[in-house]
């Protein structure tokens, strides 16, 4: 039974090591030529070495991010901490350095 998992331990290891991983550039390039359709998508996928259902998951995460950015919609939510310890610092000079930053985080930030 050890030797049956020891097996099977192996060829995790090897899986994760020969693992290919793509750059934020291929993934857009690979994108971009299946989006561009002069050749089908599953034939771009078996020159590329990749599977078609990671493709299509990546052009879909691509096409929703661009829409996002151009809904304007790419604001960074703030942690409860990063909330909590900007607040904290205004408390401590007893006026915000920046009067129009703070209306603005007061108008978006919820109040504890």
């Amino acid at each position: 039974m050890s030797h049956a998992k020891s097996a099977e331990r192996v060829v995790r290891d090897i899986q994760r090591k020969t693992r290919r991983r793509f750059s934020a550039e291929e993934k857009i390039r690979i994108i971009l030529e299946g989006l561009r359709g002069e050749e089908s998508i599953a034939s771009l996928c078996r020159r590329e070495g990749l599977n078609p259902n990671l493709y299509y998951r990546w052009s879909t995460e691509f096409l929703e991010a661009g829409k996002k950015r151009l809904l304007g919609d790419t604001t960074r939510e703030a942690t409860s901490t990063e909330v909590a310890d900007v607040r904290k610092g205004f408390a401590k000079v007893g006026q915000p350095v920046f009067p129009e930053l703070a209306a603005a985080a007061n108008q978006v930030l919820p109040q504890p």
